[in-house]
C-alpha cells in the first residue's frame, strides 16, 4: 500500500513524465517543419518513450493500491532560435527529471517503501542514459557549429543513434 505522500509524489512524477512527452512531441514538429526528418523522427520515438514512462508509473500506483491522475499539462515551448537551442533545452529538462526522480527514491527510503524503491531503480538507471544521450546529441552539434552540410550528415545520423550506459542492461 502507498502512502499519502509516496502516492503525492509519484502522481506528480506522471505530469512531469507526461509533460516530456509533450516537450519532445513539440521539438518532433519544430523539427519536422524546419525539414529535419531525421531529428523529428528521433524526437517522436522520444515522446513515444516519455509516455510509455509514465504509464509505467500510472499502472504501477494503481496496482499499489494508490490512485493514478491525469492532470491538466503546462504547454512545452514550441519554437527554438536553433537546433543547439532545443537540444540544450532538452538536456536541461532530462536534468530537471533526473533529480526528480532522486528526490522519489529520497521519498520512498524516508517511507521505508522498498517496493517502490526498488520499482524506481528503472527509472534512475534509464535517466542516466537519457541525460549520456541528450549530453551525446550536445557534443555532436557543438563539433558541427554552422555547418549545413554537417547539420544534414547528423539529421540522417540521429536516426541510427544509440548511446551505450554505464549501467548494465535490464536494470
Amino acid at each position: 500500500m502507498l502512502s499519502e505522500r509516496m502516492q503525492k509524489a509519484l502522481n506528480d512524477q506522471i505530469r512531469i513524465e507526461a509533460e516530456s512527452s509533450q516537450i519532445y512531441l513539440a521539438m518532433a514538429s519544430w523539427s519536422e517543419v524546419k525539414g529535419l526528418e531525421g531529428i523529428a523522427q528521433f524526437m517522436y520515438g522520444q515522446s513515444d518513450e516519455e509516455r510509455m514512462h509514465m504509464l509505467k508509473m500510472f499502472k504501477y500506483v494503481n496496482e499499489r493500491g494508490g490512485k493514478a491522475e491525469v492532470s491538466e499539462l503546462n504547454k512545452p515551448a514550441d519554437q527554438y532560435g536553433s537546433i543547439k537551442e532545443m537540444f540544450e533545452t532538452l538536456f536541461k529538462h532530462e536534468v530537471f527529471v533526473s533529480q526528480s526522480i532522486n528526490e522519489l527514491v529520497h521519498i520512498s527510503l524516508e517511507e521505508k517503501d522498498y517496493a517502490t524503491h526498488n520499482f524506481l531503480q528503472w527509472y534512475v538507471a534509464e535517466q542516466i542514459e537519457e541525460e549520456a544521450q541528450a549530453r551525446t546529441i550536445l557534443d555532436k552539434i557543438n563539433l558541427i557549429g554552422d555547418d549545413k552540410g554537417g547539420l544534414y550528415l547528423f539529421d540522417n545520423d540521429i536516426k541510427q543513434l544509440t548511446v551505450v550506459s554505464s549501467v548494465a542492461p535490464g536494470v
